[in-house]
């Protein structure tokens, strides 16, 4: 009997250190539970900024390409021996410069085969009008002769004509390239010698949609550069085709722009900005504020968190009211029993952990609402905002990437990610 109420008593204390490791884990799951429940994300850090009305400026952008007003590849009109080369690599030359000699000794010959055939015949005109004066000449040996001395003169010009073009002279003052030919080389008509550019002035073709056409006119402002930045360039319209391509629905234009430096070079790249009249009170955000989704683009708008509710404490119980007035005897006594020492280090340590709660209370919390816009025109950096946001909204900048709707964040404008880190550490 006595062995049967060991097992019993033994199956007992088993049993409740069972219920007691069960209870345990589960009094600690349901903490751990109403822990992350109850706990709030720690605030992320974001830049803002404050929508103002602002000054607009409308533009119309393209891609361009560079050309000089004046630039042709130089070919030859006759064949020949290329006798002398009389110019060098970018090489700036003046208007009708000889650029190129060929081997001209047969035609320098029969140019003074000519003039020699040229003078003879000459002189018989002046022989025929001496003895038609005197009256023993006849009409028609005067005409002949007067026919024959043109012949000649015209034949002259031809001879010098054809001597000319022995030579390749400059049509317009400009730089020339990389000559294309040798001393020595025979040259056929038609082929290229070197190219030559006036790059004083340079022109710019781009092209636009046929919806933008009616925004544009001659003599309007036209920027142009390697990227929309840095746009250093600037002209005016020339020209817009009147004809709108049917294939591709684009019209050419053509702009002129001063190259003094000599920085642009035909053939070259360019974005091109047509500027149009400045508007006033437009509602503007930075790129960088705007995030795209599959169901619209959205930015996150900073507002004050509005108070939890239930907050106010519940009335406590009566009996942790009686277990609450019993504490100030416990208390009086712990404190009696408090050294002087211990109680002044207690003191001066005080104040400085009371400053950090003074300043998180200066500082209001904060929340973001997540709030869709429909955007409009782009410009430098700057995204038109259609509708979806008023004046004095503080819009997040930077940072977004990790936000939801209502999280709590804190405001650091310190970093700009309008500017660009060089002018940042420079400031």
């Amino acid at each position: 009997m006595k062995r049967f109420f060991i097992i019993a008593g033994f199956l007992l204390l088993l049993a409740l250190v069972c219920v007691g490791i069960v209870g345990f884990n589960f009094m600690r799951d349901a903490g751990i539970k109403q822990f992350f429940a109850t706990m709030k994300p720690p605030a992320a850090t974001v830049s803002t900024v404050i929508v103002k009305p602002a000054e607009w400026t409308p533009g119309v952008e393209a891609i361009g390409t560079v050309n000089a007003v004046r630039g042709v590849d130089l070919t030859v009109e006759t064949s020949g021996i290329v006798k002398d080369i009389l110019f060098h690599a970018n090489q700036k030359v003046a208007a009708d410069a000889v650029l190129l000699q060929l081997d001209d000794a047969v035609e320098k010959a029969d140019l003074v085969a000519q003039k020699a055939q040229a003078a003879s015949d000459q002189a018989a005109l002046t022989r025929a009008i001496e003895l038609q004066r005197r009256g023993v000449g006849t009409d028609a040996t005067l005409d002949a002769a007067r026919a024959a001395a043109d012949a000649s003169a015209a034949q002259v010009n031809k001879m010098q004509a054809v001597l000319d073009q022995k030579q390749l002279s400059a049509p317009f003052g400009g730089t020339v390239g990389i000559p294309k030919i040798d001393v020595g080389q025979y040259l056929a008509p038609g082929n290229s010698v070197v190219t030559i550019q006036d790059l004083d002035t340079m022109r710019v073709d781009f092209t636009v949609p046929e919806q933008q056409l009616p925004l544009l006119k001659i003599g309007q402002t036209v920027k142009l550069g390697s990227n929309l930045v840095d746009m250093t360039f600037a002209g005016s319209i020339r020209g817009i085709d009147p004809k709108i391509d049917p294939a591709s629905r684009l019209v050419s234009i053509r702009g002129e722009v001063a190259n003094p430096e000599g920085k642009l070079t035909p053939g070259q790249f360019v974005q091109v900005r047509v500027e149009l009249p400045q508007e006033n009170n437009v509602i503007s955000v930075p790129q960088t504020a705007v995030t795209t989704s599959l169901y619209g683009d959205y930015v996150f708008v900073v507002e004050p968190a509005k108070p939890a509710e239930g907050a106010a404490a519940a009335p406590a119980k009566p009996d942790e009211q009686k277990a609450d007035a019993a504490k100030p005897a416990d208390n009086a006594a712990k404190s009696a029993d408090t050294k002087p020492a211990d109680k002044a280090a207690g003191d001066a340590a005080k104040p400085a952990d009371a400053a950090k709660p003074a300043e998180a209370a200066q500082q209001p919390a904060l929340t973001i609402s997540q709030v869709f816009v429909k955007l409009g025109r782009r410009n430098n950096g700057m995204v038109e905002i259609a509708e979806g946001l008023k004046e004095g909204d503080q819009v997040v900048t930077a940072g977004q990437n990790r936000l939801f709707n209502g999280m709590s964040v804190a405001v650091d404008n310190t970093i700009d990610p309008s500017k660009s880190a060089n002018k940042q550490v420079q400031q």
